[in-house]
């Protein structure tokens, strides 16, 4: 079950419509998609909320958002489901499924096509879903039922006028005002919040005198229309000159505000006139958090954009407010970042309206670069791409702000799957012409992950500089121990990643850096589990689920559930191993999203519970990478084919420097070749590495091949029990002497020696120490009666024709 987003909290008595709640039912019951249709201020929205609420529905409005590519991700935001870039559709009806569930979709007209698209598909994918569509016109969808809704009855416009006014006056002037507004809900409302300022005649008269003007209005408006603007025009003409300009200077606003910002914008105490805009219905206040938050109703707002006199000035300063919002809370990027990311979510609206508005000027485009971290958190990152790169696009110029924006842009595609490494190694180069620090050794980092595809040494170097950049110091001290420790990490190194990650989660999430902590969770619960303390691995794979979940992001919180997955497959719990991947496992079914390491957790559980098959399937996806090779060489059933993918791995991760994945391409070779010779080399490699989890797998197969109980004596500790599978490893038929005396290992020193290598280079590619690299070619040399390197490429020349 996913946490699916309610309706808005009913802020006022809900009057009548008990009719119209039975008939709405009654077609939801046989009918997958139906809109509730009419004009603005009719009461859609609140039939619709009433609707939602009594069958637990999930509530989508899209009435602050002008964005068709924002649909999607709304709507995966409101059924709790993580975000995932460009794939939110095709990923948010995977982890649907057949659940049911009706999802309210409000306002639509804003964008209709897409508000459509969205709706197609989730009908088509999830046979559970039903929805509840608000609009002024019908979506035209497949099976789409229309349901007009229809006038309040006389009764219930009466009882609505009673509720907001206060008072249960029976005067015939009230009863005429009701019926002059034909039963449109809102325009009832903006009428009753006149009383105690009007008389019920003075209300009726007023109205009155704007009916009349409408009769010279425009032809062909529907009636209705004509009757909330003529309510709408007599409230706001009834309004003093300092209320309706504060009116008009809201409407700038998108998805609410705070008092704050409102004087921000409007430069003046506005308290009052909130009060008085919220006393006559122009205005809905939302006391229900910490800061209360206003809002129009969407007709409203509508209303208030086209009385708007001077729109470019007061988004000039709408810019300039929440400019300075964003760089005022610039600090607690580096001390709270959960508090930051909170605050710019809460406006994210206004934020992204100002950026889109000021985009052609300085202060738009350093706001572009201050949003870039929460683009990096949240589901919004394919917008703020495009956005950013607008901002990159107007200043070309090698400035510390174009060094800014360059560094957001790869700080956002390195989560919104495009990666913008390029972006980030430009980024670097201009914030040192510029003497920029921060942003350098941000840009810095960003540069170092992007390495780590291309190769270890390049990416450690990168995090020192980074680290450098900084000062040793905040978030790029601890994202650069971090890579220090990933890159150990990979080479088995894990002596030393696991201190490196634990004192940089230490310093990232204390500061809510719960994106990179959550990573670095992942890699320490994994180096832990290596050597063999899966209590412990299992605890911080636990945390770093707890730490990513917050998030919503597929990327992060799925990552996380792979590694939680691995842990418990290691200790043989395959029950809760497939329950920590479930979140996420439709998802990764549909292929829709890429999730770091699933696939191959999944695979693992498919060989643990026997499925060769499906394994494979699984194991393929995330090729080439060495383990999934490896991994699909352990399930396939043609022996050539498996030997074939174990070379290519031993390859892989030798030329990679990965000693743990070049160890189980070697068990894999010595499975399909049942050769005790090459589980003795894996053993050797794994121990040597610390690999003390897999070096138990090695002792398994050695006894099942020797017949030797001793090396699957639980009762004998582990060091003991591999002392003794090596010193057992003389007991074997080879000869003595010749080429074919030579263990694998003594025959890869051969081979790296004839092609000129040194000690040290090849001690570097096998992953040994150059003291064991020269007992190797004592031995060699014992065993082919020669004394040097010339006689030992001579022997080799012609052992070789």
């Amino acid at each position: 079950m996913l946490g699916y987003q309610g309706p808005p909290a009913e802020l006022t008595s809900f009057i009548g419509r008990q009719t119209e709640l039975q008939a709405v039912a009654g077609v939801l019951a046989t009918a997958r998609m139906v809109t509730l249709a009419g004009p603005g201020g009719c009461g859609k929205t609140r039939l619709a909320a009433r609707v939602a609420s009594e069958r637990d529905g999930a509530w989508v409005d899209l009435a602050a958002t002008a964005d068709p590519a924002t649909v999607a991700p709304l709507v995966a935001t409101a059924l709790g489901v993580p975000h995932a870039g460009d794939g939110t559709v095709a990923t948010l009806a995977a982890q649907l499924g057949g659940e049911s569930v009706l999802v309210c979709v409000d306002n639509c007209e804003h964008v209709l096509g897409a508000a459509a698209e969205v709706v197609s598909q989730l009908l088509a994918r999830c046979p559970g879903v039903t929805v509840l569509a608000t609009s002024r016109e019908p979506l035209r969808v497949a099976g789409e039922v229309v349901w007009r809704v229809p006038p309040l009855t006389a009764a219930d416009s009466l009882a609505l006028f009673h509720a907001r006014s206060g008072q249960t006056s029976e005067d015939d002037a009230i009863r005429s005002a009701c019926a002059r507004l034909e039963g449109m809900p809102l325009a009832v409302e903006l009428a009753a919040a006149w009383t105690g300022a009007l008389s019920p005649r003075e209300i009726l008269d007023g109205l009155d005198d704007r009916f009349r003007l409408l009769i010279r209005g425009p032809h062909g408006v529907a009636a209705r229309h004509q009757t909330l603007s003529a309510s709408m025009a007599w409230s706001y003409d009834l309004l003093d000159a300092e209320d309706r300009a504060l009116f008009d200077r809201l409407s700038v606003f998108h998805g609410g505000f705070t008092a704050a910002a409102a004087e921000g914008v409007c430069g003046r105490p506005v308290l009052l006139g909130l009060r008085s805009l919220i006393d006559k219905s122009l205005l809905v206040a939302d006391t229900t958090g910490e800061v209360t938050r206003y809002r129009m109703l969407e007709t409203v707002h509508e209303y208030a954009k086209s009385r708007l006199a001077d729109p470019d000035a007061v988004r000039d300063r709408h810019l300039e407010v929440f400019a300075a919002v964003a760089a005022s809370a610039r600090p607690l990027l580096d001390s709270d970042k959960d508090s930051w990311r909170v605050l710019i979510g809460a406006d994210y609206q206004n934020f992204r309206a100002a950026v889109d508005w000021g985009l052609s000027r300085v202060d738009g485009c350093r706001l572009a670069a201050d949003l870039a971290w929460y683009w990096h958190f949240s589901r919004h990152g394919g917008e703020g791409l495009s956005l950013l790169r607008r901002a990159v696009d107007a200043c070309p110029e090698r400035t510390a702000l174009r060094a800014r924006l360059l560094t957001g842009l790869a700080l956002v595609g390195d989560t919104a799957g495009s990666p913008e490494y390029a972006a980030a190694a430009e980024a670097a180069a201009i914030a040192r012409e510029v003497g920029d620090d921060e942003t350098a050794a941000l840009a810095l980092s960003l540069s170092a992950v992007g390495a780590l595809a291309t190769g270890f040494d390049a990416a450690w170097a990168l995090a020192e500089e980074s680290d450098a950049a900084a000062g040793h110091t905040g978030f790029a001290h601890d994202a650069a121990m971090v890579l220090h420790g990933l890159v150990c990490h990979l080479r088995d190194d894990h002596a030393r990643a696991i201190p490196l990650l634990e004192a940089a989660v230490a310093g990232l999430l204390p500061r809510g850096d719960r994106g990179v902590g959550a990573t670095a969770l992942g890699f320490l619960a994994t180096s832990v589990a290596h050597t063999g303390d899966l209590d412990h691995a299992r605890a911080l794979a636990e945390q770093a689920v707890e730490v990513a979940t917050p998030l919503g992001d597929y990327h992060r919180v799925g990552s996380a559930r792979a590694v939680l997955a691995h842990v418990h497959t290691l200790a043989g719990d395959l029950e809760r191993a497939w329950a920590a991947v479930e979140p996420v496992r439709a998802v990764a079914e549909a292929g829709g999203v890429f999730i770091p390491g699933l696939a191959q957790r999944i695979a693992a559980l498919h060989r643990a519970g026997g499925d060769q098959d499906a394994a494979a399937a699984w194991f393929t996806r995330d090729l080439p990478h060495p383990a999934a090779r490896v991994g699909l060489a352990s399930v396939l059933r043609d022996p050539e084919a498996a030997r074939q993918h174990a070379a290519e791995a031993l390859d892989q991760a030798r030329a990679m420097g990965m000693p743990g994945f070049a160890a189980d391409a070697l068990t894999v070779q010595a499975t399909v070749d049942a050769s005790v010779d090459l589980h003795h080399e894996a053993l050797a490699l794994r121990w040597e590495h610390g690999l003390r989890l897999a070096c138990v797998a090695s002792l398994e197969a050695l006894a099942d091949l020797t017949a030797d109980d001793r090396l699957r004596d639980q009762a004998m500790p582990l060091d003991d029990r591999v002392a003794y599978a090596r010193r057992s490893r003389g007991k074997r038929s080879r000869p003595t002497s010749g080429w074919a005396s030579l263990t694998p290992t003594e025959l890869s020193v051969v081979e790296l020696a004839v092609e000129g290598l040194n000690n040290p280079d090849i001690a570097g590619k096998l992953y040994m120490s150059r003291a064991t690299v020269k007992t190797h070619l004592s031995h060699v040399y014992a065993k082919l009666a020669i004394a040097n390197r010339t006689q030992l490429a001579a022997a080799h020349r012609d052992h070789t024709r």
